[in-house]
């Protein structure tokens, strides 16, 4: 069992891919936290957490493994990676749940493109693993359903689990050798950040926040009814995660940017329940993590 979790972790790191190791048969980080840190070590300047210790060192991988049957995690964040995460139904907990492949596989069609070829890794769970290699410029973080229902993504703060390891439920499988694709351009837009809004003065006038807000929404709808094929729902996304700020600081109705940015949409050639789907997810999230406006306590 040791030396097939350490060949796990030796192949994951000739990948470039930062591993640390997990608890045996179990996904939690086998690492000592800051409570019990003894400050020796890797820790002698300070503590450092799971991300920051993971490594590519064959040598610390081999005396790692060599106490005991670890599983295998990947810290993405410092290897490099955005991985999507595909989960089941019963993952969830819910038959009623979507299935995160049929809704990812759905966006894509919908943005125009296939199913991007890269390296996949089937879960314990029934569900698949994505891997992409991230922009070097962008530092993504995590998301959960903000790309679509069921779909997950792992970047800078996450790990995932490695093909090889081995839980009650199952074992992580590799499901091809190719190499991790780049990031596409469509899904890098969609997981960027919102646009930070303008640092206005904190005295400024409510009015002259309503009229930026007004000049905001003109521009994004401009900005989704010209979108291009292939890049259609992504703008549609993007505008409504930049727009959705404005309607939890009231700057804006929801229905008003709902409304306009749907004609938008429709004029691009989404479909009208292509854009309603899209601007229900975006604005939620957009809406549920920009209710303190910023520049004010």
């Amino acid at each position: 069992m040791n030396e097939h979790l350490l060949n796990a972790a030796l192949t994951a790191a000739a990948r470039g891919w930062h591993v640390f190791p997990l608890r045996p048969a179990t996904k939690r980080p086998a690492l000592h936290g800051e409570a019990s840190c003894p400050r020796t070590g890797a820790c002698t300047a300070g503590h450092l957490k799971w991300e920051q210790r993971a490594t590519t060192d064959p040598d610390r991988i081999r005396a790692t493994w060599s106490h005991g049957p670890f599983n295998v995690g990947i810290a993405t964040g410092p290897s490099g990676l955005l991985v999507v995460d595909l989960d089941t139904p019963q993952h969830k907990g819910s038959s009623d749940a979507p299935d995160g492949a049929a809704t990812f596989g759905a966006l894509c069609e919908r943005a125009g493109h296939a199913v991007p070829t890269t390296y996949r890794v089937r879960t314990a769970s029934g569900g698949e693993h994505l891997y992409f290699t991230a922009p070097p410029d962008a530092r993504l973080p995590n998301t959960a359903g903000t790309v679509a229902d069921s779909v997950d993504t792992r970047a800078w703060g996450g790990y995932v689990v490695a093909a090889g390891s081995i839980t009650p439920a199952g074992r992580y499988e590799a499901l091809c050798g190719c190499l991790a694709a780049p990031l596409p351009e469509w899904l890098h837009t969609i997981l960027k950040p919102a646009p930070k809004a303008s640092q206005a003065p904190s005295e400024a006038l409510a009015g002259q926040s309503r009229r930026y807000a007004d000049v905001a929404l003109a521009s994004e709808t401009r900005n989704v009814a010209t979108a291009q094929h292939g890049g259609r729902e992504a703008a549609l996304f993007r505008a409504a995660r930049a727009l959705g700020r404005f309607v939890a600081w009231g700057d804006l109705p929801r229905h008003v940017v709902e409304q306009a940015l749907q004609e938008g949409g429709e004029a691009a050639g989404l479909s009208a329940s292509e854009c309603r789907s899209t601007l229900r997810s975006a604005l939620n999230w957009s809406i549920t993590h920009n209710q303190a406006r910023r520049g004010t306590a």
